[in-house]
């Protein structure tokens, strides 16, 4: 399977518009569900008159706060907890605000009725009485003192304050000492600016009741129907056997679908009421103010250096967005997951951290592609070109003095992870070959001789990809020749299909045709986390080979009973049980229909924790500016990445490619800027937010080097957040290299600005 090249197989179906995706969902007799948005992004409601809505034309029903309170359906907030963090301010979020809506698009009602253009036309005639109250969208701002205070339980707006190193007395005083004595310290102060996730899909859902079993039915885009069963069931305060949710093709994910939103407790509990189903589509618009956004971070670091260029002791301190309210892992995102991407591939000996999350006006942080390692690894990879600057040692030579040796593997870092396996010097070297470092000199002349202004960039980036909890597998054999793989991780364009049917047909050795894949639908009773933190192939990869060993020991044992030998006699080879040494043999689906037929079965279920692996990799970005009008042109991009064995090079690549894409996108074009008077997005449509299209990209050049994991059966690492991880910083050091240190996104006009204060000076 190393190295081999197989098509994906989801390609076909999807590029001829055979997918099925949420909105394509029959569902007869439904009705249709529109959702009141609150136009302010803080305010009291002091009333809520629904009677003129109720009698519109074609109007089932209107839900409110009341409706949902009465009908036992709790909070949507249920964040994991922060590890070393237990005064974790975690206030309840209604399905419907109950008495105060504290982002724009605060969802207020629900209304259904026969047709979609009933339900928004009736929508428009319900009166809710505001009484708006100041608002803070800025995270910089809700952290002074006399901000607007969101939440009464969270003083100066703060839900963690997290110091997990560096907060004893102790320790902060030989991390003073270290910076103290250092010949040099670096210090930069970054903006992670908000990011809206817009997938190609909208959000969509139909909810369905099904009174003879007392049982929702829940189908929704998802990243796990088990998770979303989870999350969802917990809110409508009912048990899991009670909700099953379906989920389909998925059009695009990112983190943003991995638990549940307001919306589907309330579409849940009109079709409980109503008797029949109710499905509600997100506009465009309503995506923008309703979906998780992401990043929005403020983060002020140093880096102490001794005279011979030796990273001795990092330091950040970062603030944090939430949002109005908790997402489920948004909090753990910015804090833990931060952390535990610290120090890269650097040998760094000391780390001091503080992390504070705070609620702000807008609209909730949850995951998104990279997931706090972005965030990481761009302020380590900024610090390191400002550690080059202030010590006037050349970039690429301070960065090779620092890298963590092969033979220091395991490697135990400051933050308390281990990193199994890598090799970083092989790797950095391998990207700067790749991507011709040694004649941009000459390249840079040629911009310049254009009248452009060309820099360079390099990014060393590593991540932590996976880890618990674990995942399952289960392996059926419904006949015909035919075996059904059920992982419960869902695909929104990774190629589980390809790259799960394919690990399948090696192990067993038996035809991939033979093969069938199945997701989405949490009847399948595999226990999953979802398709999040690069871990698919790593934790279902797991599940899947102890899942098929299993099988196979059925088998030796039931085989052994069919040719009347014994078990220890019994091999498997091929598709084959055969007793050693003879031509007596049967094969495995034959071995199903008779295990069936004597009253058992070779069907199996398995799970599989992960432990964490750490993919690591170098890129490397140049850019052009044209200083006349600032317009910054991504000129080449070369990434070398150690994503462990590689089983399917063209998914590998591809998500590579995907990830650098995203990353570049909120290098040069996207922010999701609130105005920090109103709390209004300004920019809340494709009309006011860029996004990346295939002109903004040059040809991607992505490379393997891999270095098998250790601690997983199959060698693997993540790969899917790679891209996002490592491009941050290589693009926006190229820029600052080109004569614009700024903050992203680098807008035309930023940039343009930036080149002119550079001249004034």
């Amino acid at each position: 399977m190393d190295g081999s090249f197989e098509p994906r197989l989801e390609d076909y179906r999807l590029l001829t518009g055979a997918g099925n995706f949420q909105d394509d969902v029959a569902a007869d007799g439904a009705a249709w569900g529109v959702f009141v948005r609150s136009p302010h992004a803080f305010a009291d409601i002091r009333g809520i008159d629904t009677a003129v809505a109720r009698r519109a034309p074609g109007v089932l029903a209107v839900l409110t706060a009341a409706d949902l309170d009465a009908a036992g359906i709790g909070t949507v907030s249920v964040p994991v907890p922060v590890p070393g963090s237990p005064g974790m301010v975690a206030p309840p979020r209604p399905a419907l605000a109950r008495d105060c809506v504290r982002h724009v698009g605060d969802a207020v009602a629900l209304v259904v009725a026969e047709s979609e253009a009933e339900a928004r036309d009736a929508a428009e005639l319900i009166e809710v009485d505001y009484q708006a109250r100041d608002a803070v969208s800025d995270i910089a701002r809700a952290a002074t003192p006399g901000a607007p205070q969101i939440w009464p339980e969270a003083p100066g707006n703060v839900a963690v304050d997290w110091h997990p190193y560096g907060a004893k007395p102790e320790e902060r005083a030989a991390l003073d000492r270290i910076f103290a004595g250092a010949a040099h310290v670096a210090r930069v102060r970054l903006v992670n600016q908000r990011i809206v996730m817009a997938p190609m899909e909208p959000r969509a859902g139909v909810a369905v009741y099904e009174p003879e079993s007392d049982r929702y039915v829940l189908h929704v885009a998802s990243q796990s129907a088990f998770a979303m069963r989870q999350h969802v069931a917990r809110t409508m305060g009912v048990p899991v056997e009670k909700l099953r949710v379906v989920s389909r093709d998925v059009g695009g994910a990112f983190g943003m679908r991995t638990s549940g939103y307001p919306e589907y407790p309330a579409m849940l509990l009109a079709a409980k009421r109503l008797g029949r189903p109710v499905r509600w589509r997100s506009t465009r618009q309503e995506g923008f103010l309703t979906d998780n956004q992401a990043r929005d971070t403020v983060i002020e670091g140093r880096l102490a250096i001794d005279a011979n260029g030796k990273f001795l002791a990092i330091d950040i301190d970062s603030i944090a967005a939430l949002g109005a309210y908790h997402t489920s892992h948004g909090a753990f995102i910015a804090t833990v997951n931060f952390a535990r991407c610290l120090p890269c591939m650097y040998d760094i000996p000391a780390v001091g951290l503080r992390i504070r999350c705070l609620f702000t006006n807008t609209v909730p942080t949850g995951p998104y592609r990279g997931a706090g390692r972005p965030e990481a690894n761009y302020a380590l990879e900024r610090l390191v070109d400002e550690a080059a600057r202030v010590t006037g040692i050349d970039r690429v030579e301070i960065r090779r003095r620092n890298l963590i040796a092969p033979v220091l593997m395991p490697y135990k870092t400051a933050v308390g992870t281990t990193y199994d396996s890598g090799d970083f010097p092989a790797v950095f070297d391998e990207a700067l070959t790749r991507a011709d470092v040694a004649g941009f000199t000459r390249r840079k002349a040629a911009s310049e001789a254009a009248g452009k202004r060309r820099g360079l960039g390099v990014s060393c980036f590593l991540e932590i990809a996976g880890g618990q909890p674990g995942e399952g597998a289960a392996v059926g054999f419904p006949g015909q020749s035919k075996l059904l793989l059920a992982i419960g991780v869902q695909a929104s364009g990774q190629g589980h299909r390809t790259v799960y049917r394919r690990l399948v047909a090696d192990y067993l050795g038996i035809p991939a045709e033979s093969i069938d894949v199945a997701h989405g639908d949490s009847d399948d009773e595999v226990p999953s986390a979802g398709a999040v933190a690069s871990r698919s192939t790593m934790s279902v990869g797991g599940a899947v080979a102890a899942a098929l060993d299993a099988v196979i020991e059925k088998g030796r044992r039931i085989a052994a009973h069919v040719l009347e030998a014994a078990a220890e006699d019994i091999q498997y080879r091929n598709g084959v049980f055969e007793i050693a040494g003879t031509d007596r043999n049967i094969a495995l689906f034959e071995l199903a229909e008779q295990a069936k037929r004597l009253g058992d079965s070779l069907d199996t279920k398995s799970s599989y924790d992960a432990v964490p692996s750490f993919p690591n990799g170098v890129h490397v970005a140049e850019v052009e500016i044209d200083p006349g009008t600032g317009r910054t042109t991504l000129a080449a991009y070369t990434c070398v990445d150690d994503c462990g064995r590689v089983l399917q090079p063209v998914l590998v690549e591809g998500q590579v490619q995907g990830g650098v894409a995203q990353g570049v996108g909120q290098a040069l074009l996207e922010w999701g800027h609130y105005d920090d008077g109103s709390g209004q997005l300004v920019a809340g449509s494709f009309m006011d937010y860029a996004m990346p299209r295939a002109d903004d990209l040059p040809d991607i050049v992505s490379l393997m080097h891999p270095v098998r994991c250790t601690t997983n059966p199959l060698g693997v690492k993540g790969v899917g957040e790679a891209g996002t991880t490592a491009s941050l910083a290589a693009v926006m050091n190229a820029v600052a290299d080109a004569g614009a240190a700024i903050d992203m996104p680098a807008t035309p006009e930023r940039v343009w600005r930036a080149l002119q204060r550079k001249e004034r000076q």
